[in-house]
């Protein structure tokens, strides 16, 4: 993909723009679980003990051969960096895993995941209304107390995949606190797809994969927040959606890709858009 892509396209290219010459492999136990920028793996070793590797490696020293001690020395970096770089943590743990089913080996505060490169997995839940004259969309307007991207639209829900949940737990508990959800609602939800993502971030790199879920909602069902993150909901139709995504910088970055994934899979996309094969094999839609 270009960096000159307008239109949906500029969004993958925004989500997967990185340069993997500036990293250098993150590995525990002989595995790898992330990516660090060179000068920050340096940085690590020169301060932070329990890091070891060269110039082509960061890694975690092999006496620590358990989930304690390794996220001990993860933690101690974290505080370490976030100091340096001079960033709030808000003390929420995320698994270190290389596959959803696996027994994490580690844990690290998710303000410092970025850091290390490592693997986040997140939830997002499209909420569906369907009307004679079509079918439209829950979007969330962020609050602006939002530390990221405060005031811009988002998908009816989303949130990141915390050590001691599911994938499944992860939807309920973010569908309650961010729409009012309730279990007897989001139990209808069906998984859609997973969506990988891979972008320089804040001096590291956030590599994602978005969990999509849709979710019919009743006429008149509309979601309320709880957890003061969001500021209001807008019930809208596809076009709308379509434009909010093709031609403005309204919506984060991730939801962009939530939604142009929406708009491909219900007909709100275009099939005449000069774009529109290769987004569809971006969506592994095929052409």
């Amino acid at each position: 993909m270009s960096d000159s892509a307008s239109g949906y396209l500029r969004h993958f290219v925004a989500c997967n723009r990185h340069d993997p010459s500036r990293y250098v492999p993150f590995v525990i136990a002989g595995t790898r679980y992330g990516f660090v920028e060179k000068s920050l793996a340096g940085l690590l070793r020169q301060k932070i003990s329990g890091f070891i590797g060269d110039e082509n490696t960061l890694a975690l020293d092999l006496t620590l051969t358990d989930f304690k001690a390794r996220s001990f020395v993860l933690d101690e970096a974290a505080v370490y960096l976030s100091e340096y770089f001079g960033e709030k943590r808000r003390g929420e743990m995320y698994p270190l895993i290389t596959r959803l089913d696996e027994k994490p080996i580690a844990q690290i505060d998710r303000d410092a995941a970025h850091w290390f490169g490592i693997r986040e997995w997140s939830v997002f839940l499209n909420g569906i209304v369907r009307r004679p004259e079509g079918v439209f969309l829950w979007v969330a307007q962020r609050a602006m107390s939002k530390r990221e991207d405060p005031g811009k639209l988002d998908s009816m829900v989303g949130g990141g995949h915390a050590i001691g949940f599911t994938i499944e737990e992860t939807l309920q508990k973010e569908s309650e606190e961010e729409a009012g959800l309730y279990p007897e609602i989001t139990r209808n939800a069906h998984f859609v797809k997973s969506l990988p993502y891979r972008m320089a971030y804040n001096n590291g790199l956030r590599d994602g994969i978005l969990m999509i879920y849709d979710l019919e909602m009743p006429e008149g069902g509309a979601p309320h927040n709880r957890d003061g993150e969001v500021a209001a909901f807008h019930l809208m139709p596809l076009p709308e959606v379509a434009a909010l995504a093709r031609d403005t910088d309204r919506i984060i970055y991730d939801s962009n890709l939530v939604m142009i994934d929406f708009l491909f899979r219900h007909g709100g996309m275009d099939t005449q858009d000069p774009e529109y094969g290769l987004l569809a094999q971006l969506l592994g839609q095929g052409a």
